[in-house]
């Protein structure tokens, strides 16, 4: 396929609209729960049910996708990932009225989406990696940030929409909301696109299994997904019930601080990143993490609380990004099979964390403040897998020298 597009900066921005779909998908649906209840009279059990099948379809393809991208290079499944996200957001607005159920029909535009967002997530960080560009750590860090930033429009613009033409109206803005990624479909089909590396060369899952660091750097992952969904999940709650304060304020203080803060952690790193070293800035920033989530939980002041819940969105920021660049300068060959595999090992920790904390809470009478002192862990054990990280570099470092003599 041809490119009308010579520059790699074009194929940045095309990534950093990757990560406002996938900020989509991820936030747009969640929005509209209560208005699917009230609409259709869905019970609360299969509205959860939406979240849990977007999970488990992200996952089973960022596990399938990792043993054909590197085959049919990343163009034609990083169109597919965008057609995909389009199909599902598009048919929020007619597949309830046209199938019998309307859960049904939600259902499949949930499972269409998934599949764009697993596809995404799997794709969007290699072909980031693999531009020729200078600053590797800073743009990969810049990508992210963009999910964050992806997040806060969402959240505000829809917003703004049911203010000014009503919730009823919600199917017009998920129309709208698909022409972002059908723009960006469009513009994938056009820009350079490299390999991470050659068809056949990449590692396979044994190599990688056999990898000491691999498993260091997976634990990296479900950590740095589990500190950031167990918090920015559980915020809005938390505000609302724990500190009672308002629905709107909750919102407010709780999700869309996290996310700005986490937003301007990773954009703040991609401009600062050549004069910092990314394994001590994230060992800094699993310390503020436990910080944060201590804070938070045990503060008896509730804007201390809140502002444990919001610095927190800054120090869980460098988390995933850094553990991308980490892995691919440790290890070259590991092409999207790695990519894949931490994916699936974040969107684990995703799961995981806001599991603990509800879980904890439920069984301490619903003391949201419990919930997260045990999600305390996660930050915890990035600085445990952190500081192995270093021996294992370390000794790396030895038999290469020792190899060299």
């Amino acid at each position: 396929m041809s490119t009308w597009h010579t520059s790699y900066n074009h194929t940045l921005r095309a990534s950093y609209l990757g990560y406002v779909s996938q900020a989509i998908v991820n936030i747009f649906v969640p929005l509209l729960f209560l208005t699917f209840q009230s609409e259709y009279s869905i019970p609360l059990g299969q509205i959860t049910s939406l979240v849990t099948v977007n999970f488990v379809v992200q996952l089973l393809v960022d596990l399938i996708s990792a043993r054909f991208v590197d085959k049919t290079g990343y163009r034609i499944p990083v169109v597919a990932a965008n057609l995909f996200i389009t199909a599902g957001l598009a048919g929020l607005a007619v597949l309830p009225e046209l199938l019998p159920s309307p859960y049904v029909g939600i259902l499949l535009s949930v499972f269409l989406y998934a599949i764009g967002g697993g596809l995404m997530e799997v794709l969007i960080s290699p072909i980031v990696e693999a531009c020729p560009t200078e600053r590797k750590e800073a743009a990969m860090s810049l990508l992210h940030s963009f999910y964050c930033w992806g997040c806060v429009l969402v959240i505000a613009v829809s917003t703004a929409f049911f203010a000014l033409f009503g919730t009823g109206n919600w199917r017009v803005l998920a129309v709208l909301w698909a022409l972002v990624p059908a723009g960006n479909a469009v513009y994938f089909s056009g820009v350079p696109i490299n390999q991470l590396v050659e068809d056949g060369k990449g590692m396979s899952f044994r190599e990688l299994f056999r990898m000491p660091l691999f498993w260091i750097f997976a634990l990296f992952m479900v950590c740095a997904g589990a500190a950031e969904q167990s918090m920015s999940q559980w915020a809005s709650a938390f505000a609302e019930s724990g500190l009672h304060i308002s629905k709107a304020a909750g919102d407010l203080a709780g999700p869309c601080f996290f996310a700005v803060l986490m937003g301007t952690a990773r954009a703040l790193y991609a401009k600062l990143s050549d004069r910092i070293h990314l394994p001590a800035a994230m060992l800094f920033c699993g310390a503020l993490g436990v910080v944060c989530y201590l804070t938070a939980a045990l503060s008896p002041n509730p804007v201390l609380s809140l502002i444990g819940c919001g610095v927190c969105g800054f120090s869980v920021g460098i988390l995933w990004p850094g553990t991308f660049s980490l892995a691919a300068k440790a290890c070259p060959r590991g092409g999207t099979a790695m990519f894949a595999l931490f994916a699936l090992a974040g969107d684990l920790g995703c799961s995981g964390g806001p599991t603990l904390v509800g879980t904890v809470s439920g069984f301490f009478g619903d003391r949201l403040e419990t919930g997260l002192l045990a999600a305390a862990i996660f930050p915890a054990l990035l600085l445990v897998a952190l500081l192995l990280y270093r021996m294992q570099a370390a000794r790396c470092t030895a038999k290469a020298k020792a190899a060299v003599r």
